[in-house]
């Protein structure tokens, strides 16, 4: 058997131990590395601090000193102006159309592997590695080993071309092991804290965060069973399908029940709210579908289970395309469903597609 080529190999380091140990074991494998940290913010102390997110000063610092210890070349990559066009804005446009967007989904989608990576093949890289735990096998997207910490989902949107110059280094590992080899190699960032947050929304506050963009404008929220009016708002994008707190109502429903958001109408500016029950969806349609895995387009429904949240709940289904659209028939309800979302479908561990969440149905 020869010996295994030599790569030339971009590593993304967000300044997080989970992207040093990844660039650490592909430098140990004897490739050739560079690190590379994108800078997204014109102005860092506008994104997350505290290592919080993947957008501060302090993360940059973090990557540059893990690459000094790995021993590979470091560079910062302004990536501000793209960043802010396909994600933030993105971000903006998604919930004033009365959607719920992924922003994490989008940076994997737009910069991580579509402008760093085309990029990346442009300056003779043969391919980017990243600390998100997942697996890819003979070019096959694949859960981490790590359920509680599984990222699969969130690269569902890649396509078969871009998971062919994708390295994930991390997937065959728990992220308990991944901290302990960090502290032996002794980076610096091996007890540095999980990002869970938006890294552009500074505060974390998402509705201050959206109004600030989209202007406050007040609209009734409306009992679905009965049409009353229960209260007002101040703008229709700072509701999601399926919630239930930070709603502002004064009176509980006549049953003592929570109520839950069940539509966003942002054209009239109405939030309608309801029972839990009135959430309950069998049939999804999305758009834009992807077909990333071994399993062919798929125009009669095949057996497979879908994914339609981060860390969510899997469900068995039937999926199938039609006149370009993904059709999902679920094998039992599910509950809170917004469109804006990623449905990602997988056969066992295999992801083999995703679309972008268009309407769901009872």
């Amino acid at each position: 058997m020869g010996a295994r080529r030599k790569l030339r190999v971009l590593a993304a380091m967000s300044g997080g131990v989970d992207s040093a140990v990844a660039a650490a074991r592909i430098a140990e494998e004897g490739h050739e590395v560079v690190g590379v940290h994108l800078a997204l913010s014109p102005n860092p102390r506008s994104h997350r601090v505290g290592a919080r997110g993947c957008c501060t000063l302090e993360d940059a610092r973090d990557a540059r000193r893990a690459a000094d210890v790995i021993g590979i070349p470091f560079y910062v990559w302004d990536m501000a102006e793209r960043f802010h066009r396909d994600v933030v804005e993105d971000f903006v446009s998604e919930y004033a159309a009365g959607r719920t967007p992924n922003p994490c989904l989008r940076c994997n989608e737009k910069i991580k592997f579509s402008a760093v990576l085309d990029r990346a093949l442009a300056l003779g890289f043969d391919a980017v590695a990243t600390g998100h735990h997942a697996r890819l096998i003979d070019g096959v997207l694949r859960r981490s080993v790590d359920a509680s910490k599984d990222q699969s989902y969130v690269l569902g949107v890649l396509t078969r071309e871009q998971l062919k110059h994708a390295i994930f280094p991390l997937g065959g590992s728990t992220k308990a092991e991944v901290r302990a080899e960090a502290a032996r190699r002794g980076l610096a960032v091996a007890d540095k804290p999980d990002s869970h947050d938006i890294c552009f929304i500074a505060d974390g506050d998402t509705r201050a965060f959206l109004a600030e963009r989209l202007g406050t404008a007040e609209g009734p929220i409306v009992d679905a069973l009965t049409g009353e009016v229960l209260g007002t708002h101040r703008g229709a994008y700072g509701f999601t399908i399926g919630q239930r707190k930070g709603l502002g109502l004064e009176r509980p429903a006549p049953d003592g029940r929570p109520r839950y958001v069940l539509s966003i109408e942002p054209v009239s500016n109405t939030v309608k709210v309801g029972p839990r029950s009135r959430l309950q969806v069998t049939r999804i349609i999305g758009e834009r579908p992807v077909w990333n895995g071994p399993v062919a387009e798929p125009y009669e429904p095949i057996t497979c289970s879908v994914q339609l949240r981060a860390h969510g709940e899997v469900y068995g289904c039937r999926a199938w395309v039609e006149e370009g659209r993904l059709h999902i028939d679920l094998d039992t309800p599910a509950y809170g469903v917004a469109p804006g979302q990623a449905a990602v479908l997988y056969q066992d561990d295999m992801v083999i597609g995703s679309a972008t969440i268009a309407s769901a149905a009872g």
